[in-house]
């Protein structure tokens, strides 16, 4: 900032005063030390200004399978409404395990992140990543999973919106209805194994633990859980996948055993997709509202960081029925 001054002529105050747009400077003067930075090749020292400002302007994000196409699409509207608000997104990947998690969480608190987004693969005050957060009051916003009221997040309804795909497949007549469950322990799999349940309740239908398929959240485990329900001496007609990245596993695991669908078993799932509307057939989805998401999240971390003793909220939103070919509607 001396050499950028010096060149310029003009104070060490007045570079800065461009630089962080505090205070009106003339044009012309403006313009001095914009062409001054440029020539010097002048870039400003964002640590040591984090010193003085207590704010770095960037948010960690802490999320799991980044390879999952809902999670890829997450990351990437949540950059977006980071970049909009004025900060840099920093990534990392918790793989879903609680030491892990609690690194990563520790490592861009470290970093000196203003807030952090963070898709927990906690359920309950048992976290210690959540601890960390919470004893250090860390501006946080839970995304996607909500996991304590204690914090402010943001996720969409999953058990009504579970409950409604399996209450249409049994009004299209089916009665043996399975499901391909995400992972025990995370919120989403929980809620929406519960929507499950209750679709079926509603529908008259005995729940039946034999057609309980254990995809833990993954394509290989899907694919496992799909073919041992569709070769039980009873298999079900109809399947609800729990996640767009376990669908995968489950279509591959029909195609080896030649079941079409819907004409031997209907399918449907959570976690819209790009592809979704182009697979012969077209996948009936729950899509959940990413954008919204996103911008929710972001929105109630910047309100968080500006005022860190307000009450914690919980956003919940609705997500859309995607009403498409492979539930085995003649439509």
């Amino acid at each position: 900032m001396a050499d950028v001054a010096r060149q310029a002529g003009v104070s060490i105050s007045t570079v800065s005063h461009v630089i962080n747009g505090t205070r009106f400077v003339a044009d012309p003067t403006r313009h001095k030390v914009l062409a001054a930075i440029e020539s010097t090749g002048y870039i400003q020292n964002t640590v040591a200004r984090s010193l003085v400002t207590s704010s770095t302007k960037s948010i960690g994000l802490a999320i799991s399978g980044i390879s999952n196409f809902y999670f890829a699409d997450l990351v990437a509207a949540l950059e977006t409404q980071v970049r909009l608000a004025g900060y840099t997104l920093l990534l990392t990947d918790t793989h879903d395990d609680a030491e892990e998690e609690l690194k990563v969480v520790q490592a861009l608190h470290q970093r000196r992140v203003d807030g952090i987004l963070l898709a927990t693969q906690a359920h309950g005050p048992g976290s210690a990543a959540l601890r960390y957060l919470d004893e250090l009051s860390i501006p946080t916003v839970l995304v996607d999973r909500c996991a304590s009221p204690r914090f402010d997040q943001v996720g969409s309804e999953n058990i009504e919106s579970s409950a409604h795909l399996v209450l249409h497949l049994a009004q299209l007549g089916h009665q043996r209805i399975g499901i391909v469950a995400g992972r025990e322990g995370l919120m989403t799999s929980t809620e929406r194994f519960k929507g499950y349940q209750t679709g079926l309740a509603r529908a008259g239908l005995a729940f039946d633990p034999v057609l309980v398929g254990p995809g833990h959240s993954n394509a290989t485990a899907a694919e496992a859980a799909a073919l041992a329900l569709m070769e039980l001496p009873d298999p079900p007609t109809a399947l609800f996948v729990a996640n767009n990245h376990m669908t995968i596993g489950v279509m591959r695991a029909l195609d080896k055993q030649g079941i079409r669908v819907p004409d031997d078993v209907a399918l449907t799932m959570f976690d819209d997709f790009e592809w979704a509307s182009i697979f012969r057939p077209r996948l009936t989805a729950i899509a959940q509202p990413i954008g919204e998401m996103a911008t929710r999240s972001v929105q109630l971390l910047a309100e968080r960081i500006a005022d860190p003793d307000q009450p914690p909220r919980t956003v919940r939103l609705k997500p859309r029925f995607m009403h498409r070919d492979s539930c085995g509607c003649v439509r």
